[in-house]
Formats: C-alpha cells, sequence, structure tokens
C-alpha cells in the first residue's frame, strides 16, 4: 500500500451537484473508508472499471466503505446532468455521485486522469490510489486492509460495453477528431478548421488513419456533419471499435454501419444491428463493433442519414 503521509482527504464542496445522495462532507464520512472515483460519462477506460468499482461499493458498504463517484466532464455536453443521470441508471449505480462541471473536485485532488481512484481511511487520509485500468485484486485488497477485513475477492465480469478488452489484439490507440487532439486525418485537401466544408474519402486508408465524406465542419472538440448523408471511416485492428457521439439539440439520426463495405452482421456492437442499423438517441459513447471472428485489420464506415451528428473520438478494445 502507498502511503502519503498526512495528505488529507481534499473537500467535495465544490460539487455543483449530487445524485444518489445529499452533499457528502467531512462529517458525514468521518469514520468511513472513502473511495473516490473520478468518471466522465464516455470515458471506455471508465466504463471498463466501472463493474469493479461498482462490486466493491455493494460487497463492503456494510463494512463501511463509502464509494464516491466524481463526475469531471471531458466534452461540453457531458455537462448536461440529464446525461449523468442516464449513465448513472444505464450504469446502476446506486453510490452517491457528485457533479464536478468546474472541475473544483478535480483541482483540489489535482488529479489528471479519467479513471483515476483515491483509497482514504476512516480518519480521511489518502493512503493509495491509482489511475487507468487494471490493478483489480490489489486494489480490492488496500480497501479491505483499510477496512480490517479479510475475504474472498468478489468475482467480476464486465458485459457489453463493460468486458475488458482483448489487449493481446489491439493496435489501433483512441483517436480524437476535433482539430485540438486529431491525428491521421486522410481526406485528400486535408482539414479545414471551423468551417463547413465538402470532404471526400481517400481510395485507401492505411491503418489507424480515419477520413470524412460530405459536408462537415471540423471543430477543436468535435467533427459536425452539416448535410445529411455523410459519413466518417477509419481503418483499424481491434475486437471493438467504440465512437463517442453527441446530437446536440436535434432529434434522433439514424445512422448506417459498414464493415469492409457490407453489413457487420454478428460483428455488430450493441448500438447497431446484423444489418448495420442503428440510431444517435443520446451523447455517449457507442459500441459499433464487437469482432465476432478472428481480430483482424478492418475498416468501418458510418454514415448518418440526418444531419447534426457529432462526432469526437474513437476508441478501441
Amino acid at each position: 500500500m502507498t502511503v502519503f503521509g498526512r495528505l488529507h482527504m481534499p473537500s467535495l464542496g465544490g460539487a455543483t451537484g449530487w445524485l444518489n445522495s445529499e452533499p457528502l462532507g467531512a462529517a458525514e464520512l468521518q469514520g468511513h473508508v472513502v473511495l473516490v472515483d473520478f468518471w466522465t460519462l464516455t470515458c471506455i477506460n471508465w466504463l471498463r472499471t466501472e463493474p469493479y468499482v461498482r462490486a466493491w461499493s455493494q460487497a463492503y458498504r456494510d463494512d463501511g466503505l463509502v464509494v464516491i463517484g466524481v463526475h469531471t466532464p471531458e466534452f461540453s455536453f457531458e455537462h448536461e446532468r440529464e446525461h449523468v443521470r442516464q449513465a448513472t441508471k444505464e450504469r446502476a449505480i446506486d453510490y452517491p455521485v457528485a457533479l464536478d462541471d468546474d472541475y473544483a473536485i478535480w483541482s483540489a485532488f489535482d488529479n489528471h486522469y479519467w479513471p483515476a481512484l483515491y483509497f482514504v481511511d476512516r480518519d480521511g487520509i489518502i493512503r493509495d490510489h491509482h489511475f487507468g485500468e487494471g490493478r483489480y485484486e490489489q486494489s480490492e485488497r488496500v480497501i479491505q486492509r483499510l477496512l480490517g477485513v479479510e475475504r474472498e475477492l468478489v468475482s467480476v465480469r464486465g458485459l457489453g460495453v463493460e468486458a475488458e478488452a482483448d489487449w493481446d489484439n489491439l493496435r489501433t490507440p483512441e483517436t480524437y477528431l476535433g482539430y485540438a487532439r486529431s491525428e491521421h486525418f486522410a481526406s485528400p485537401g486535408g482539414a479545414v478548421f471551423d468551417e463547413r466544408r465538402t470532404y471526400q474519402l481517400p481510395q485507401q486508408l492505411r491503418l489507424n488513419e480515419w477520413a470524412l465524406a460530405g459536408e462537415w465542419t471540423i471543430g477543436r472538440e468535435q467533427v459536425v456533419l452539416e448535410r445529411a448523408g455523410g459519413s466518417i471511416a477509419y481503418r483499424y485492428y481491434a475486437r471493438d471499435a467504440h465512437l463517442v457521439l453527441s446530437r446536440g439539440t436535434r432529434e434522433p439520426i439514424p445512422f448506417r454501419l459498414l464493415l469492409d463495405g457490407e453489413a457487420p452482421g454478428p460483428s455488430h456492437g450493441v448500438d447497431a444491428d446484423e444489418d448495420g442499423n442503428g440510431v444517435l438517441q443520446d451523447g455517449r459513447l457507442a459500441q459499433l463493433v464487437r469482432e465476432h471472428d478472428a481480430v483482424r485489420e478492418r475498416t468501418l464506415e458510418i454514415t448518418f442519414l440526418e444531419p447534426g451528428a457529432q462526432a469526437y473520438v474513437f476508441t478501441f478494445g
């Protein structure tokens, strides 16, 4: 266990709201072991850790553990409280969630990562932390040690988007589409920022390249479709392919997904059917592909049948 001296858990007073709880402070948490989990609703790394955090909350709450999720949004649409409320419902999160829209709690902890776990003892001292995925057994042992209990570890198996990545076959990195962090854009003529423009797909995409077709505006954090029928294509190597999407204030937007120019069949993700049909309903991470056969290099193309689709980042697993 890493010991941080006498570093007290910072205040949660900067929260802009709470879900599943009244505001919690030092008085309410006194005498409890606390696990603070920083998350944002579209983060695939958080989604894959959440089954463990949820299981620990349920397994150890009667022993004195309080899990507190701190939702600090990465993208602008993640500030909308209803999106966060819907995410907590979909993930069956019943522990307290502090809304950190102003990054006040994030800054108080000097945090820099999603997800980030901070383990706090009964005296309010941070005794350990962990950033990112993995280290689940050790983290649970830390919880047990702080609680003064020792028993068999909980059994956890993530399903759907929460399933562990196929690390041995993951050869494509997270790829942001907005120009602030974009890489490997391959449409002929390159990108024009903050300006409506017609783009085309290249004759061939190389591995880990992406491109646009149709009328799009490339903004700082996302690309926005200006006319129905626009597409995004990506050449990748992974079992799972996800895309963070939002529709702004528009009505739900239907889309069509192709894999190597054909319907995905049994390799469709949870947000598309075997024919590749899906609907962009809310701002969140959409799982487009879960490979049914051997993982290999493939090209996905997603076409939106109405304007207004906003795409932020591809992630893979």
